[in-house]
């Protein structure tokens, strides 16, 4: 139990022995720190419901909780707030409790779920770009935070690897090496077990073919026949597509190592496509299809729609399916292979009213609740200009290259700030290459989720503000702290006894932290467990500054503060870790 339920539940006790609703009983930081800890602003809610004087209901409930020993200070102020100070033993006891807790007080689901977290989408023979960042670290951040809360996730990397895209290559490469086996139609195999084509040659093919279906009508026919034959068991078509998928994987995985990401499931659009026949002429029994210009169609929209909502189709004129199709397929999949009680897509908010469509149509052809089905949308990280990131040519930035760029400017500040000094090479790249990543994912984490952002690679390096290069040195801080009261022989840590405004506050946070992890983990919001890890930096700094620690005289104190560090220290590294960042041991 959080502190903040406990305390609920001792205040909701006291409406209910006031003949009010415990649900009034609810308790929230301060609006006012200087004047409390905690607030409860339910006496205003109540009055309404029981038609008396909020401020009279709040000195009945006051009057309850009156004598108990967790309450310091318990006062009404304006129409009717209660304020709430709570006592030093009772926030000791409190704290104390965390230094024994596995979990440091965080917060757990009393009724887990089952599940599938799709968080990649990158599209084979492409490389990553910055466009795959955020699904790629906020999936990741998610994925862990809901382990953490207790749930069972499977993280789906959903590889686009079946669309019109594969048609491009396929005929793109036919262009330039005809000759090759796979193109010969009477040729069911066995093929070349070694790739026709390099990486490099698919990141040089894939933006050529492209272009030359865009700028060619014939060309993009060819493709679109391609795809067809691809998608219908064409052999030859089908060995390229699997040396495609295998040269491509490799290079995304490395990518995604760099960002500390990964998958336990590496499916495609591909894996779904034996499941659409079966699947489709269940829609049409259920007599869901309608024609439409020779496409097979869903409709979706509703009576109560504000907007205007398009149907799903099926399947287009030429039988060939788009990726709502395969999407729907997908869910079929899921439901078969993983049985989820609930699938999230972390994915572009651009792409809210296809899963509007998918979400509908799975609904109606019974397939999976639609309430069960969650897109969990992201804002776009943007330049200077305030448009998408782009390369300075106007080009899309591989991530590799954004991962070099950071690398490299955080390598920079380490050298300015005289950090690192006296380490060898290898650590020194180590602890650019940490910081570097710690700096773009705190800056793009600590957006809510749903905003836009624009990337700034000084800013996000700093080892000041709100960034993850201060949170790495605040980590780093306790670690020496506790290594210099090792080395000073300065005993061990003890119990807790909080008694300074400085120790008050860090423990406050500390036990802050169940609450950030259920609403982070409620709302699917990051930024929450952003907003605790810099919260309980700052902390740990202001006590840091106020309070001796390693030389401080009196034996009892010296021991409660120690034991105050290494709690902050278990803390800030498992939030840390929620957020997907590695940490150095030291700077």
């Amino acid at each position: 139990m959080t502190l903040i339920e406990n305390l609920n539940e001792i205040v909701g006790e006291a409406f209910a022995a006031a003949e009010l609703d415990t649900k009034f009983g609810q308790v929230k930081p301060a609006d006012r720190p200087d004047l409390a800890q905690f607030q409860c602003n339910g006496a205003l809610a109540a009055a309404k419901v029981a038609k008396k004087n909020p401020r009279a209901l709040a000195e009945a409930v006051i009057e309850q909780l009156s004598g108990r020993s967790e309450f310091r200070d318990l006062t009404v102020a304006g129409p009717g707030f209660i304020n709430i100070t709570l006592t030093d033993s009772f926030l000791s006891t409190q704290a104390r409790r965390l230094k024994s807790d596995e979990n440091l007080g965080g917060w757990q689901t009393a009724i887990p779920e089952k599940v599938v977290m799709d968080y990649g989408g990158p599209n084979v023979a492409k490389p990553l770009h910055v466009g795959h960042l955020r699904a790629a670290i906020i999936g990741e951040s998610l994925k862990r935070i809901f382990r953490f809360a207790g749930e069972t996730v499977v993280g789906d990397v959903h590889l686009g690897d079946w669309g019109m895209p594969m048609g491009q290559l396929i005929s793109e490469l036919r262009k330039e090496q005809p000759d090759l086996v796979y193109f010969n139609e009477d040729n069911s195999g066995p093929f070349p077990s070694d790739p026709p084509v390099t990486l490099a040659d698919l990141e040089r093919l894939y933006p050529q073919a492209s272009a030359a279906c865009k700028a060619d009508q014939t060309r993009a026919e060819e493709a679109r026949v391609a795809t067809f034959e691809l998608q219908k068991g064409r052999a030859g078509y089908r060995a390229l597509w699997q040396h495609f998928l295998t040269l491509s994987r490799s290079a995304i995985e490395r990518e995604y190592a760099d960002l500390g990401v990964t998958f336990d499931l590496w499916k495609g659009e591909a894996d779904a496509d034996h499941l659409i026949a079966e699947m489709a002429q269940n829609i049409r029994d259920k007599g869901l299809v309608e024609q439409s210009d020779g496409a097979e169609i869903v409709r979706v929209a509703r009576d109560d729609d504000k907007k205007e909502i398009p149907p799903l189709i099926l399947f287009k004129s030429d039988g060939s399916v788009l990726y709502g199709t395969t999407d729907l397929a997908t869910i079929v999949d899921r439901k078969q292979s993983e049985n989820p009680d609930r699938i999230l897509y972390v994915v572009d908010q651009r792409q809210s009213l296809h899963f509007e469509q998918v979400f509908r149509a799975s609904a109606l052809a019974g397939i999976f609740p639609e309430d069960r089905l969650e897109h969990i949308g992201f804002g776009t990280m943007n330049g200077k200009d305030g448009k998408p990131f782009k390369t300075r040519d106007g080009g899309v930035l591989k991530l590799r290259h954004l991962i070099d760029q950071v690398t490299t400017r955080a390598r920079e500040r380490l050298a300015e700030s005289g950090l690192g000094e006296g380490y060898g090479e290898d650590e020194v790249a180590d602890i650019a290459r940490k910081v570097g990543i710690a700096a773009l994912k705190f800056a793009d984490l600590s957006n809510t989720r749903t905003s836009d952002y624009i990337f700034d690679v000084d800013r996000f390096t700093a080892f000041e503000g709100k960034t993850g290069p201060y949170l790495l040195y605040a980590g780093v801080r306790v670690h020496s702290v506790l290594a210099k009261a090792r080395a000073a022989g300065a005993g061990e840590p003890g119990d807790i006894a909080l008694a300074t405004p400085e120790e008050r506050d860090l423990a406050l946070v500390l036990l802050s932290f169940g609450q950030s992890i259920r609403e982070a983990h409620s709302r699917r919001m990051p930024h929450i467990l952003c907003d605790h890890a810099f919260v309980l930096a700052q902390a740990f700094s202001k006590f840091y500054a106020a309070c001796r620690i390693v030389d401080e005289k009196d034996d009892v104190v010296r021991a409660s503060r120690l034991s105050l560090v290494g709690v902050v220290g278990d803390q800030l590294h498992l939030t840390l870790e929620l957020l997907g960042i590695e940490a150095p041991e030291r700077m």
